[in-house]
């Protein structure tokens, strides 16, 4: 069985496709690219006064002129700008998240989809955002790489919700093996034979598929 997922690239999208064994273990690492802006992530972390100054005089203003000029009030656009931070916050709290993109593009697309699922839920205003003016220095290349990342975080957050879901027994191999460590030292350590923890490995590796598959995010998410 092939996962397979859409890298963006200033030349054409690139579908890459892994076997099911490899592809979590892949997902993983993909992840850890830090982008030198990983520093206003630290900051909300560990409420950095300095950093979280030069975070909220950088981009509060951009948020808020977005916000505005598509049918919101700056108290909206305050709104989103806090609700926008604690997502992020509460994101690198859980753990294991690492920002590739620049902050300033990862930070609108977050407000963007905030914002548009306001208005699509006040289904008066017109729900569309096309304005990205302010941002303009931001290259198109910046913002398909903020898409990437958010994409990439919430396929993380699907695994790892379906991973809670199952047994301890599965949490463990699986766990274990994306670790990096060899399938030999595995079944040493959970005191089971190689050919045990291989074919656990895979029947785990399936269900969790299985379980993934069958969320209704998992289309939306384009794998």
């Amino acid at each position: 069985m092939l996962f397979c997922f859409i890298i963006s690239s200033h030349i054409r999208p690139l579908k890459i496709c892994y076997p099911a064994e490899k592809f979590f273990y892949v997902l993983n690492i993909t992840t850890q690219m830090q982008h030198s802006d990983q520093k206003y992530i630290n900051a909300l972390l560990e409420n950095d006064a300095t950093v979280l100054e030069e975070l909220y005089q950088r981009f509060s203003e951009k948020i808020k002129w977005m916000i505005i000029r598509n049918n919101g009030s700056e108290t909206d656009a305050a709104d989103i700008f806090q609700d926008a931070l604690l997502s992020i916050y509460n994101k690198a709290k859980g753990g294991d998240f690492t920002l590739t993109c620049p902050f300033e593009a990862f930070l609108y697309l977050i407000c963007k989809n905030k914002w548009l699922n306001i208005l699509s839920k006040r289904k008066t205003q017109k729900v569309t955002i096309t304005d990205t003016e302010g941002f303009n220095y931001i290259g198109e290349d910046d913002f398909k790489l903020a898409e990437d990342c958010v994409l990439r975080q919430e396929r993380n957050n699907l695994l790892a919700e379906k991973l809670a879901e199952m047994g301890d027994s599965c949490k463990k191999i699986l766990q274990l093996s994306w670790s990096g460590i060899a399938m030999d030292e595995v079944a040493k350590q959970l005191n089971v034979t190689y050919a045990y923890a291989r074919k656990k490995k895979s029947e785990c590796v399936a269900r969790l598929i299985s379980l993934v598959k069958q969320s209704p995010k998992f289309n939306s998410l384009k794998w």
